[in-house]
């Protein structure tokens, strides 16, 4: 599917032409037929289709078959679609997201980017999005960088080669974790153009040093993928809508100004347990803040240098894995 393309000028949040959509991994307890069916029907334009056990298996048999199949349900549902890569436990029963890039044998690592690549490929997706990893404690920081820069590079390859973009995600806690980190990670490779950045709105509020916003401002020339939570300062723990800290309406509004046409998908992967419910509320409130005029981010404080995100309390392994997802 197109992507809309931006109007000259483009300034201010229309609830028009936000594209806006959910991530599957809120939707673990779902069929993915099921889970897709639940966001078409509440009126969402995409999915961020997290490649998983359940959801889209790049492991299983009968891959070609079964991406097939996901592509007509898309197309019949009227979804666009961008890839998402953070399956928790897809690659090592026992670590979570283990190996990723930064670790001694990257190799099945590897071999699932390339194959999400080729699924997004297939499927027509708009971006393809992926991660560092956290540092294992027996990596130097330079080893983990070295490796990271080359795992990227064949990542790129691979991307060029299927004609598709990659978002490459700043994660708290994760070797890139930020967008000054992203920045020397772009420049590392090149600067090669189909390696974008994803922005996750929550992680802005998170830790970055500027206002939610400016955050889209500072990356708009190589935005691919947005995804959108709430968030408070300092704690990478995704909320509902008005939990959190974030002043959507001027983020919508910077988005817009941005000439941002891509999926701003929903990004709740701790509600599964009510989907449906999340999905729905989440949809009425993001239109209602794209209707709102307003602007700057009321509720920002500035990040001192070298502030980190802390897990929350119930994060799976806070020594390893600041993730919270």
């Amino acid at each position: 599917m197109s992507v809309p393309e931006p109007r000259p000028g483009a300034s201010a949040v229309d609830a028009t032409t936000l594209r806006l959509g959910y991530g599957t991994n809120g939707f673990a307890n779902h069929r993915l037929d099921d889970a897709l069916a639940v966001i078409a029907d509440l009126g969402y334009d995409g999915v961020a289709l997290t490649l998983d056990h359940d959801h889209l298996d790049p492991f299983a048999p009968g891959l070609t078959r079964r991406v097939a199949a996901v592509g007509r349900r898309l197309e019949s549902l009227g979804l666009a679609v961008v890839i998402e890569t953070g399956a928790r436990y897809l690659l090592d029963p026992w670590q979570k997201h283990a190996p990723t890039l930064l670790h001694d044998d990257p190799t099945r690592r590897i071999e699932f980017l390339r194959r999400a690549v080729r699924i997004g490929a297939d499927l027509g997706a708009e971006a393809v999005s992926f991660w560092a990893g956290v540092r294992p404690e027996a990596v130097s920081q330079q080893c983990a960088w070295d490796r990271l820069v080359a795992g990227c590079a064949t990542v790129v390859d691979a991307a060029d080669s299927a004609g598709v973009t990659v978002g490459f995600e700043p994660e708290p806690g994760m070797l890139v974790q930020d967008i000054a980190d992203w920045r020397r990670l772009h420049a590392a490779l090149g600067n090669p153009a189909r390696f974008g950045i994803t922005l996750d709105i929550g992680h802005c509020r998170c830790l970055e040093p500027w206002p939610v916003p400016q955050c889209v401002a500072e990356v708009a020339d190589h935005l691919v993928n947005v995804q959108i939570d709430d968030m408070r300062r300092g704690v990478h723990e995704h909320l509902e809508f008005g939990v959190g800290e974030i002043d959507f309406p001027p983020v919508l509004a910077a988005l817009a100004e941005a000439g941002y046409r891509g999926l701003v998908a929903v990004e709740l992967p701790r509600d599964s347990h009510a989907a449906p419910d999340v999905a729905a509320r989440s949809i009425e409130f993001l239109r209602a803040a794209a209707a709102t005029s307003t602007s700057g981010d009321r509720r920002r404080q500035e990040v001192p240098a070298g502030v980190l995100c802390s897990a929350s309390t119930d994060a799976t392994d806070p020594a390893t894995d600041r993730r919270v997802e």
